[in-house]
């Protein structure tokens, strides 16, 4: 009884966790579903193993064990896809931010070796001396 207790509270413990962390950015809404059902079943598996066997019985695995271990591998290529998925999007916000400051960086450079010159102006789009050369 009191591993029970403890792998519940565990549980709720991480349940918080998830839910507390980064107050700044919200989590969208089928992410808290998602883990409002994923702690739920947990805490039922928990307190009634018995259901969980014959569940999988009824699904045709051998065990209650076994189906939670596949449930466990589930959630966990998941999780990583998402991962990958989030860490790629952030990949290509970086690189597109590391050019655009190369390019303002060059053009202050540009700007400090000919401060007379408007080889500057030439790639700015509005009026000036580039757009007159290449009309």
């Amino acid at each position: 009884m009191l591993v029970k207790l403890i792998l519940i509270a565990a549980v709720l413990g991480l349940f918080v966790a998830f839910l507390r962390s980064k107050p700044g950015v919200r989590i969208q809404a089928g992410k808290r579903v998602a883990v409002i059902l994923f702690a739920a079943v947990n805490i039922y598996a928990i307190v009634r193993p018995g259901d969980v066997s014959a569940v999988a019985n009824l699904i045709g695995v051998g065990r209650g064990a076994d189906l939670v271990l596949y449930a466990l591998v589930i959630a966990f290529l998941m999780g990583m896809l998402n991962f990958y998925v989030r860490f790629k999007a952030v990949d290509q916000r970086f690189t597109a931010l590391a050019r655009a400051m190369a390019l303002r960086e060059a053009e202050a450079i540009n700007r400090e070796r000919f401060p007379d010159d408007d080889v500057c102006a030439s790639t700015a789009v509005g009026p000036g001396r580039g757009d007159a050369e290449r009309g």
